[in-house]
């Protein structure tokens, strides 16, 4: 049957019904008692761009040195995730997953990221934007698309600055479905900037982050009195390279440019959150905020930094691109006034492509079996509730390899980090390491200890796992799907690519 996502109607009232599990989807779906119909609730998600685990000071007070107090705030304010991670360890792919609630590996996008062309999002593909439309909702985008589009129906896709009148298609709102769009669509076009669909302006980098807080205000002052709910999506271009903090933000952290884009990102976050207690629309917004994946080791210098004594990845291993931890668990919190226990916190394993069921069974949307195949409601979990079903999750890196986690075991299918970070996955090889990996991560949080030797049985079943979920075309339980593509590779060849920005 297909799966039914009940309306969740209770903004006004305390959540009294008993969880329903529907067993032949395994998502965990609450329903209320019948109480009269109140407003949806907002949306705001906001996403940050190569933001680290340990670059968050409430997640870092160890070996962090960056103090981010509108971060803090979020979670203070909601519930904080420890074992959060993005479906891959670089952007694209997390932004796909993030909105279809899809792992991206199973479309064209196999390694890398896309820098111009026809959109990744097919069009028979569910978004939240187009999820949440029927539901009555208004939706916006501001800030970085990286999900394709084209310009006057070419890709341009070496064209830092577009010129101002080029139209746009197969973007955020035709293939995206969303009713607004303010930004740009990648890094390397950060100078392009486009209004819905059309080219307007080519501001200088360091004027990005200015501008998308500016618009997101606006837009926030925009929603005052109206009775329509609205989705707004802010996928923040920093503090992603170029590393190009405001004047007024340098020298703030004490430490390095990089950390001052932290500082300043954190501020865009705050003022996003403050627009909507301006307007009176806090108490009735759900707030998501989160990143991309780790943080770039290059751009951001992580080695000078943790000379100063600020580690981004925290306690864990790795960065942007790879498959150890600091690649792909982020920081990951969500407010909602009300309804979630302010400054709770949660251990369980979740993904970014979970935001697709949680609002579908927070706004009572529905969605046929073939869309959001990879996606798990969260709802009992923020709520306090039992019954949280994710029991696993696939990780991919730049170069396509694959990772799985199942409870305190993690197989890496491939030698190295599996990205940027040394051994990358050729050096390794050639060193003689092991083909496999295998972490108890609730012993070994940084991935020291390879345990694939000893215990060839849990590799040989995790392995298996994944497998069956490539094959199934779906890591839920419904009917299999087809892949965009026919073969999806575990065990690829050495990576021999060095490139260390994107």
């Amino acid at each position: 049957m297909n799966p039914v996502h009940l309306p969740y109607m209770c903004l006004a009232y305390r959540f009294v019904s008993v969880v329903a599990t529907l067993a032949s989807m395994s998502l965990c779906c609450l329903a209320a008692e019948q109480l009269p119909q109140v407003r949806q609730p907002n949306i705001v998600i906001m996403i940050a761009d190569d933001l680290g685990y340990g670059d968050v000071s409430c997640l870092n007070p160890d070996r962090g040195k960056i103090h981010t107090p509108n971060l803090d705030a979020i979670a203070s304010s909601g519930m904080t995730f420890t074992d959060a991670h993005s479906n891959s360890s670089v952007c694209s792919p997390t932004r796909y997953g993030l909105l279809t609630g899809r792992y991206a590996w199973r479309t064209r996008l196999q390694e890398d990221v896309l820098t111009g062309g026809p959109s990744l999002i097919a069009p028979q593909r569910m978004t939240l934007a187009k999820l949440l439309r029927p539901r009555g909702y208004d939706s916006c985008v501001i800030g970085k698309w990286h999900l394709n589009m084209l310009f006057d129906g070419r890709t341009m896709a070496e064209e830092r600055v577009v010129p101002i009148g080029a139209k746009v298609t197969s973007g955020p709102i035709d293939a995206g479905g969303f009713d607004e769009f303010h930004g740009y669509h990648h890094a390397r076009q950060m100078q392009t900037w486009i209004d819905n669909d059309t080219v307007t302006a080519n501001p200088e980098p360091v004027e990005m982050l200015p501008r998308l807080t500016a618009q997101a205000i606006s837009y926030i002052t925009s929603r005052h009195g109206k009775d329509k709910p609205f989705l707004l999506y802010i996928p923040w271009s920093s503090p992603h390279g170029p590393i190009v903090p405001a004047p007024e933000w340098k020298g703030r952290s004490g430490l390095s440019e990089y950390a001052d884009f932290v500082l300043q990102t954190d501020d865009s976050i705050g003022q996003v959150i403050q627009a909507l207690k301006d307007h009176g629309l806090y108490d009735n917004t759900i707030i998501i905020s989160t990143s991309d994946n780790g943080t770039a080791r290059g751009s951001a210098g992580m080695d000078e930094l943790e000379q100063l004594g600020h580690y981004s990845s925290g306690y864990l291993r790795g960065a942007k691109s790879d498959l150890w931890d600091g690649g792909h668990r982020v920081p990951f919190f969500v407010s909602w006034p009300g309804h979630i226990q302010p400054g709770s916190r949660s251990n369980s394993l979740v993904s970014l492509t979970d935001v697709f069921a949680t609002i579908a069974d927070i706004t009572g949307a529905t969605y046929p079996q073939d869309q959001g195949e990879d996606s798990v409601s969260q709802l009992a979990l923020l709520l306090g509730k039992p019954g949280y079903p994710r029991s696993n999750l696939i990780s991919h890196s730049i170069w396509g390899y694959f990772s799985l986690r199942q409870g305190k075991w993690k197989l890496i299918c491939c030698p190295g980090s599996g990205g940027w970070t040394e051994p990358t996955t050729a050096h390794a090889a050639k060193e003689g390491h092991p083909l496999m990996q295998l972490y108890d991560m609730t012993a070994d949080l940084g991935e020291q200890r390879n345990l694939a030797e000893q215990e060839p049985e849990i590799v040989n079943r995790l392995r298996a796992l994944l497998e069956k979920q490539i094959a199934d075309g779906r890591s839920t339980p419904g009917p299999k799907l087809a892949n965009d593509i026919d073969r999806i590779i575990i065990d690829k060849p050495p990576q021999t690519s060095h490139r260390l920005t994107q």
